[in-house]
Formats: C-alpha cells, sequence, structure tokens
C-alpha cells in the first residue's frame, strides 16, 4: 500500500534491538501522555472541599469538570484532521505542552474564574492527547498486535481510577490542592522528552500539493459543539429548561450546525470530512460508542451516590465500589482479540453490549437495601461486557483506513463518545430528579436529597426514593445499551473492511 498505510510502523516493524527499544520508549510516552487526562478526571473531585474553601465559588464549581469536559470533547475532531494533515508527533508535542501549561496556570489560580478559565486551557490539550494517543496506539502496531497497546492503555486508566481519588484527597489534606495540578508537570515533562527523542514518524511526500487548513470550519466546529454541549451541561441546573438562556443557546447551535455543514461542504480539506458518516462502518461506530457513552453515565455518575445514600457506605468505599469495573474492563479487552479473530469485530462486540444490556437490567432486582458485593459483582461483570464491546469497534474501526484517515477516524469515534455522555448525564440527570419528585410528592433533585440524608434528616424514605431514581436510571442505560446492540445489527457490515497492511 506504499508509505501512506505504513504509517510509523515502517519504523516500528524493524527487527534491530535498536527499533524496538525505540518502540517501547514511545510506548512508555503513550502511557504518560494518557495518564495526564485519565489521573485529571478522578484526582480533581476529591479536593474539590478544598478548593471551594480557599478559592470560594461552590455554586459555580461544577464548572471545574464540565468546562474541561467540553473543551476537550469540541477540540477532538480539529486535532484529529491536524494528525492527519502534519502528523502525530507535533500535534502530540502541541497537546501536551498546552495541557501542561493549563496545569500550571490553575496551580497559580488566585479564584474560581481563573481556575476554571486554565481548567479549560488544560481541556484544549486533553482533546490533542486523548485523540493522537489512540491513533498512535493504531500506527505503532499492525492489527494483530494492537490489543497489546490498548490493554496497556486501559491499564492506565484503570490505575487512574483506583489510584487518582486517593492521590488527591492526600494531596489536599496534607499538601494543598494545587499540588493536584503540579504533579502533572514531572510526569508531561518526561513524556514530551521521550516523545521528541524516539518518535520518529517518516517523512511523507508533500511536494504535489499543500497541505490545508479549513480554519473557518475548525471555529465552527469549536462553537458550534460549545454552544450546544453548554446547553445540555447548564439546561435544568444553572436555568430552567424552556428558559430565555436555553431557548436562546438551542437556537443558536442549530444555526451553527447549518453553518458547519455549509463551511465543511465548501472546504477542500474540511475538519469532519463528509465520509466519516457516509461510510457505514464508520458511521455504525460512531453511533454505537455514542451509545456507550450515554450509557457509561449510569454507573460512573449514580452509582457512588446509590452507594452512599442506599447502601451506607464512606465515599471511599463507595469509590471502590465504582471503581471495579475498571479491573475487569482491561482483562476483557485483551481478551477479546481471541474473539474478534474468529468471529469478527462486529459480533463480538454484539456479544459484549448484549452481555450489558442484561446486567443493566438486573440492577433494578437487586435486593433493598442490599449488600456492597452485590452492585460491585455488577460492576466486575459490566467491566468484562464493555471491554469485548468497545476494543473490538475502535481496532476494527481504525483498521478500515488509512494512515492519512486515522486520525479522523479516531477522533470521530471518541468524540461521539464524549458527546454522548454529555448528552447522558443531561438525559439521566432529569430521569433521576423527575422520579425523585413523583416517590417525594413534590419538586426535588438528587443533590438536595442526599445532602439531607448527610445532614440526618429521616432517612428511610429518602432513601427508597433515591434507590427508584437510580433504578430508572440503569433502566434507561439499558436502553442506550439495547439501541447499541440494534445499530450494530442492522447498521455496521458483518464483516469489517479491513485494508490489508
Amino acid at each position: 500500500m506504499g508509505q501512506r498505510d505504513t504509517g510509523i510502523r515502517a519504523a516500528a516493524a524493524e527487527q534491530s534491538p535498536t527499533s524496538r527499544s525505540r518502540r517501547g520508549a514511545v510506548v512508555a510516552a503513550l502511557m504518560l501522555s494518557m495518564a495526564l487526562p485519565a489521573l485529571d478526571s478522578t484526582i480533581v473531585s476529591t479536593a474539590v472541599p478544598q478548593i471551594v474553601g480557599d478559592l470560594g465559588g461552590f455554586s459555580v464549581f461544577s464548572w471545574l469538570f464540565s468546562g474541561y469536559l467540553l473543551a476537550v470533547t469540541v477540540t477532538l475532531p480539529v486535532y484529529g484532521k491536524l494528525s492527519d494533515t502534519f502528523g502525530r508527533k507535533p500535534v502530540l508535542i502541541a497537546g501536551a505542552t498546552v495541557f501542561l501549561l493549563g496545569s500550571l496556570l490553575c496551580a497559580t489560580a488566585w479564584n474560581m474564574a481563573a481556575l476554571i478559565a486554565f481548567r479549560i486551557v488544560q481541556g484544549l490539550g486533553g482533546g490533542a492527547l486523548q485523540g493522537t494517543v489512540q491513533t498512535l496506539a493504531a500506527d505503532l502496531y499492525p492489527l494483530k498486535e494492537r490489543p497489546k497497546i490498548q490493554a496497556k492503555l486501559s491499564t492506565v486508566w484503570a490505575t487512574s481510577a483506583v489510584a487518582g481519588p486517593g492521590l488527591g484527597g492526600v494531596l489536599a489534606a496534607y499538601a494543598d490542592w494545587r499540588w493536584i495540578f503540579l504533579i502533572n508537570l514531572p510526569i508531561g515533562a518526561l513524556a514530551l522528552w521521550l516523545i521528541v527523542r524516539h518518535l520518529h514518524e517518516p517523512v511523507r511526500d508533500t511536494s504535489g500539493r499543500r497541505p490545508r487548513i479549513d480554519w473557518a470550519g475548525a471555529l465552527a466546529v469549536f462553537a458550534c459543539g460549545g454552544v450546544l454541549l453548554t446547553a445540555l451541561v447548564q439546561g435544568g441546573v444553572a436555568w430552567d429548561w424552556l428558559s430565555a438562556p436555553s431557548l436562546a443557546l438551542f437556537g443558536t447551535g442549530l444555526g451553527l450546525i447549518g453553518a458547519v455543514v455549509v463551511i465543511e461542504r465548501r472546504a477542500a480539506e474540511p475538519i469532519i470530512p463528509g465520509w466519516v458518516w457516509r461510510r457505514r462502518t464508520i458511521a455504525a461506530v460512531n453511533l454505537a460508542l455514542g451509545a456507550l457513552g450515554l450509557l457509561m453515565v449510569a454507573p460512573s455518575v449514580f452509582l457512588p451516590t446509590y452507594a452512599q445514600a442506599v447502601l451506607g457506605l464512606a465515599p471511599v468505599a463507595a469509590g471502590f465500589v465504582l471503581s471495579v469495573w475498571t479491573l475487569s474492563w482491561p482483562v476483557s479487552a485483551a481478551f477479546s482479540q481471541h474473539l474478534y479473530g474468529r468471529i469478527g469485530f462486529r459480533n463480538t462486540a454484539m456479544l459484549g453490549i448484549g452481555a450489558a444490556t442484561l446486567i443493566l437490567l438486573a440492577f433494578p432486582f437487586l435486593p433493598y437495601p442490599g449488600e456492597p458485593w452485590q452492585p460491585a459483582l455488577l460492576m466486575l461483570l459490566l467491566g468484562g461486557a464493555l471491554g469485548l464491546f468497545q476494543l473490538p469497534l475502535i481496532i476494527g474501526v481504525q483498521s478500515t483506513v488509512g494512515w492519512e484517515e486515522r486520525g479522523t477516524t479516531t477522533a470521530s469515534v471518541l468524540f461521539c463518545r464524549q458527546t454522548g455522555q454529555t448528552i447522558g448525564a443531561t438525559l439521566f440527570g432529569a430521569v433521576a430528579n423527575g422520579v425523585l419528585a413523583s416517590r417525594l410528592g413534590g419538586a426535588g433533585d438528587l443533590d438536595a436529597v442526599t445532602r439531607a440524608l448527610d445532614s440526618g434528616a429521616p432517612a428511610e424514605h429518602l432513601r427508597r426514593a433515591v434507590a427508584d431514581a437510580v433504578h430508572a436510571v440503569y433502566l434507561g442505560a439499558a436502553g442506550a445499551a439495547a439501541l447499541a446492540f440494534l445499530i450494530l445489527l442492522f447498521v455496521a457490515p458483518r464483516r469489517f473492511p479491513v485494508l490489508k497492511e
């Protein structure tokens, strides 16, 4: 297939010891780079009380997470296209540099507004890290060996999920909350050094044409995503769904969608090319992983509340109930290669998401109040099921495109999953609050009920209301899993059109 399809595998495939050691150093750099956003997603949450106590701004602290998530999500397509145009190395270096700059600025924040702004800077770099690391993982390894690097990256996320909250709590309690951002600096510096020294991409022939950047499309995508995701994140929280701010944001977002379509159709090198949705395999994987993002909200957001309010666990123990799925997820992901090598990518993913549907449906049938090991067992099984679902789809879709399209394809998949999580948080939050209101005979939301339980209010009817609300959310997550199954069944091809290497 020539240079365009071999990418950096041309260097990695050499059998000399030097080449192998270089690839090992690059893999270490990728794992360290992935550790930055992976740790960030868990370490900050445990330090929120100390941050608010120091800087104030309790009413807006949720933007520490929402602002970062928005920046990561809307930049993924832009970085994907840039990595296909200019190569992975410069995009990864730029992303890591911006992330570390944001981390340093966060450590110097003087009030909550400044910290939120600097978290957004972090997110601008985090989008490059997440998308480019996943793309490089496919560049480095041929199809048969890709589960190795994916298992290592999954281990990074699993370790971060378990260690992050504890590390954040220790730093906030015994040092200062600013260290949760400063700790990124040595990790990122080592990753940058390894990337600069050991990652060598082959020089591509660009004499025939000059790379063109669709800046108008990038700006339109960024603005459109930012407006719509802000409307979803803040709707029903900062303002009512039918209020003027909500309607204005959604109206602006719809107008920007039209602008994106017009701009991208006219662009010579669009940020979001039409083939991302015209190709059946990529479209199916995008939609299926969007549904994955939707269903992941149920355990990651609502299970810790269930464990504390219904089971009466302390925050650390509640976090462990959730974190067990990060133990089984990488194990089943590594095992999935033995399945998709025999029955194909689609069938393996359907097996995983089918099992996930049944596991999510089982959650509302847990006894009340139950024992902690019961939801923990379901989470262990759910992690195993989702490992069989996600990894075959990512590896499969990356294998259907050449080097020059892999960054855009990977970014579109991750963008859809992130967008699904944002929509899921909004949708399931409304479901949970609606169930609570009906059970308690009036207005109510999950945060208010859990605060009442913490303050020692009469507990039994409140605990049952929380249990019913979380059960409804899990039923919705099971519906999202069933939707992913149907997408794979009716939209995805039986055999992915894998390119020969």
